[in-house]
């Protein structure tokens, strides 16, 4: 799933190559990405783009006097981007292959949106305010913004009583981080994604805060100036522990492990997270019973 590092580099990509340009066609192709209907799509054509911004994991393109175009990529979703457009005729016919919507400029350029996979979860909005999307308006702090300082964090997480790795991961609390960026975050402080967060201790907040700073502000630093088509591999070849089950950790040589759950997996290093131990994993003791 892109997380806030990958949408940022998208916003700045989008940026540079929307901003200024007219959307003359804005096609949906999968109808089940559309979640309003109210301006409709083809409210949006004739309009000049006049910013891209980010709103956690969700993508704003703004246009002015125009309704917004927002869109949330989920975990299967992508954005291609296209220097010549296929010509429209025949139009892309609904239910054949990833593509679900696409986006025309008068240049001839534009974008699709594309999702892989079987749970479809791409969702894109057409609304006058971002804030009609409930998924923006519950947003909590942005991390990387300059006002979310330790102070703050740490009054995020003085009323939580959860796992350090699920208050993390929720978007209401801090806005997006996801699952493989939490693993990152919580290997670079050298946590345990279990440890409770009302028995952290102020130093721990500490180590915790500069972790989350500085392992999503290198991130996006990675990934700026990259085309939509490299965030991906980008990401990848960026993560120290997460999707990296049975590798040497890059700190400390012990192999990395990782908890399973119904619809997600985390991973760690033991030596640097946890004393040595390893995780209980229920789901693969359940398998082994």
């Amino acid at each position: 799933m892109p997380e806030l590092p990958e949408v940022e580099a998208l916003k700045d990509f989008l940026t540079e190559n929307l901003v200024g340009h007219q959307m003359v066609r804005v096609l949906p192709v999968a109808i089940s990405v559309l979640k309003t209907y109210d301006p409709p799509v083809t409210a949006l054509e004739g309009h000049e783009v006049t910013a891209v911004r980010r709103h956690g994991k969700f993508l704003d393109v703004e246009t002015g006097a125009g309704p917004h175009l927002v869109t949330h990529l989920a975990r299967g979703g992508w954005l291609q981007w296209r220097d010549r457009l296929p010509d429209g005729s025949p139009a892309p016919r609904p239910g054949k292959g990833p593509l679900a919507l696409r986006v025309a400029l008068e240049t001839g350029a534009g974008f699709d949106l594309t999702e892989a996979g079987t749970q479809k979860r791409l969702a894109v909005y057409v609304v006058r305010d971002p804030q009609e999307v409930p998924g923006v308006a519950r947003l909590g702090p942005d991390p990387l913004a300059d006002d979310f300082d330790q102070e703050r964090f740490a009054q995020l997480l003085a009323g939580e009583r959860r796992q350090v790795k699920g208050a993390l991961r929720d978007q209401s609390l801090i806005a997006g981080v996801g699952n493989a960026y939490s693993d990152e975050i919580l290997h670079a402080a050298r946590m345990s994604p279990f440890k409770p967060t009302a028995s952290l201790t102020p130093e721990e907040t500490r180590r915790l805060y500069e972790a989350l700073r500085t392992t999503l502000t290198e991130a996006v630093g990675r990934s700026r100036g990259l085309a939509a088509g490299r965030l991906k591999t980008e990401k990848k070849s960026g993560l120290r522990v997460h999707g990296r089950t049975g590798e040497p950790c890059p700190v400390c040589g012990d192999t990395i492990r990782e908890v399973s759950f119904s619809d997600s997996s985390l991973q760690y290093c033991p030596t640097c997270q946890t004393g040595g131990r390893p995780l209980a994993d229920r789901r693969m003791s359940r398998l082994l019973k």
